[in-house]
């Protein structure tokens, strides 16, 4: 298993996440930031976007942090880092990984940019109903499916620590907290020295 990364990029979401599942898989650096750089056949293959993370498992190449996300947690760890496909808690997993490239990642953008809101025209809504989703989400929760860990807990958790770096996660005592159970796994520690390294 080859892992397409670049520090500083949703690919660290990626690396957390193999880390998490245990599997042996080696890292293939992208210099995103080089106007002049050459990407590989085997990198535009599984990422025709050009962008990280790309995953290559074998026959299998793709790209998107929520589908590595799932691919990896059904491939190598159903039951742990995912639900059974039979198992009732599978629907609110779903919900969940792709919580962070549907709903958070866009409401960020929004707020950020200061753009305005539109409730309406937006399937992520706006900012403050993100936040309160998610904190209604994990009330008397200490993670997003209850006491079991998961990939969505990789996608949602690694948002609100990025929140939290920008300046950007309200002042949440539930949100906080579900920050620093993130920080305190060592799986996740590990993609974070990764991006310190490089």
């Amino acid at each position: 298993m080859k892992l397409f990364w670049a520090p500083q990029t949703r690919s660290s979401r990626a690396v957390w996440l193999l880390e998490e599942a245990g599997v042996n898989y080696e890292r293939e650096l992208v210099d995103m930031r080089s106007p002049d750089r050459h990407d590989t056949d085997e990198f535009l293959a599984a990422s025709p976007m050009g962008k990280v993370p790309a995953l290559v498992d074998g026959d299998v190449m793709m790209s998107e942090s929520a589908a590595i996300a799932l691919y990896v947690a059904d491939r190598y760890c159903s039951g742990t880092l995912a639900p059974a496909l039979d198992d009732a808690a599978r629907g609110k997993f779903l919900y969940w990984i792709m919580y962070a490239p549907a709903v958070v990642e866009p409401a960020m953008a929004e707020k950020f940019s200061g753009i305005e809101p539109n409730k309406v025209r937006n399937g992520w809504g706006d900012f403050d109903l993100m936040i309160a989703t998610l904190e209604n989400g994990l009330r008397d929760r200490i993670w997003l499916l209850g006491e079991q860990f998961t990939a969505a807990d990789v996608m949602v958790g690694s948002s609100v620590v990025f929140m939290r770096m920008f300046d950007m996660l309200p002042g949440s005592e539930t949100l906080n907290a579900y920050a620093d159970r993130c920080l305190a796994r060592p799986d996740y520690q590990t993609a974070l020295s990764l991006e310190k390294s490089n």
